[in-house]
């Protein structure tokens, strides 16, 4: 049922998306189509990447599902540079951080929890992943804050460029770690059969040559709706009464990362809860230590560069979030209180950045 309502979203969205840009449709109209088509969008991504995992393996494909879900992003936020929208990136940047640690993680936990009493991953990968999110997001985030308040503009752009090149690499080097020279190494006992024989009884729901082929395609869809999406920004903004920061850190987010929404939730309800975390942790990781790097980066080829210097408000309300998730994910196992627990906290702070 849900995959016919995106697949009519899809086939409606894209003809609608090119007719009311070509006669010039109201922004409010055309924002609002541009979202529904991303995120139906989104859903082919997500299911096509769901069929890679499963030939795959859960550490692969949860990589895969947010490496193709932060895509959605990192378009956005491309053609949103392009239009000289700085702090629309920022927030949006904090958005994914926020959304997946918070968000998508507390409805993973929050309906897995309901169905199982008990849901237990990989705690070495959990333990793994906070040391990294506190690299990320406590020191590589909160240190460019600190030493901007007594630098140009120009050195605060240098620091944020050497900042951006060391994630860059530390985040290859994880993967290496990951996916190459300890791969196997940090399971429980016990699980790798388990998991290895689950993994191979179950069918993709479609063919590795025609998941490569729709996500290649939905990619290219999501290309050109995102880059029409960001012109409605302003007028949307100034019709709802909404600000930039709000805008970024909750709109654009959630519908950048609609894909991983959808597939973490999903895997948690199946009970697959090293994929469901993988996702909404595995795709902050690539947020923090990847994609703001290079939006960093690709930000010098456009009139105005963009630093990796966050407000207050970004700065705690993302060391927040990743300190609750680093005390809920390190004992290897959640239930749905812990889920409601993450987005309680995703609520208030998104309360907070409406009436900012």
């Amino acid at each position: 049922m849900v995959n016919k309502i995106f697949m009519v979203l899809t086939f409606a969205g894209v003809p609608l998306s090119v007719i009311g840009t070509l006669l010039g449709w109201p922004s409010v109209a055309l924002f609002i189509i541009y979202c529904l088509t991303i995120i139906a969008l989104a859903s082919y991504m997500g299911r096509a990447t769901e069929s890679l995992a499963i030939v795959a393996g859960p550490r692969i494909g949860g990589l895969l599902n947010a490496t193709f879900g932060n895509a959605v992003e990192l378009i956005i936020s491309i053609f949103a540079l392009r239009e000289g929208l700085v702090e629309v990136v920022l927030a949006s940047l904090t958005g994914s951080v926020l959304g997946n640690l918070l968000l998508v993680a507390g409805l993973s936990f929050f309906i897995g929890g309901v169905k199982y009493k008990r849901q237990k991953f990989n705690v070495y990968d959990a333990r793994h992943n906070s040391g990294l999110l506190m690299f990320a997001v406590v020191v590589a985030f909160v240190i460019p804050e600190v030493f901007s308040m007594t630098m140009g503009e120009g050195e605060r752009m240098t620091f944020s460029i050497g900042i951006s090149v060391i994630l860059i690499a530390l985040y290859l080097a994880a993967l290496l770690f990951k996916l190459v020279t300890h791969r196997g190494v940090y399971q429980p006992a016990g699980e790798e059969g388990a998991a290895a024989q689950a993994h191979h009884e179950e069918e993709p729901e479609w063919s590795k040559g025609k998941a490569i082929a729709i996500l290649a395609i939905a990619t290219v869809a999501v290309a050109y709706v995102s880059e029409n999406l960001v012109h409605t920004f302003e007028a949307v903004g100034e019709t709802f009464g909404w600000s930039e920061l709000f805008i970024g850190v909750v709109i654009v987010a959630i519908v950048g990362n609609a894909a991983e929404h959808a597939s973490a939730i999903i895997m948690a309800f199946k009970n697959k809860m090293d994929i469901a975390v993988e996702i909404a942790i595995g795709s902050t990781l690539q947020v923090a230590m990847f994609v703001a790097p290079v939006l960093v980066i690709a930000s010098l080829f456009f009139p105005t560069s963009m630093p990796l210097v966050f407000t207050l408000p970004e700065l705690i309300t993302m060391v927040t979030a990743v300190l609750l998730m680093v005390v809920i994910s390190n004992d290897g196992e959640t239930n749905w209180f812990e889920g409601a627990t993450l987005l309680a906290a995703y609520i208030i702070v998104g309360i907070g950045f409406y009436l900012l």
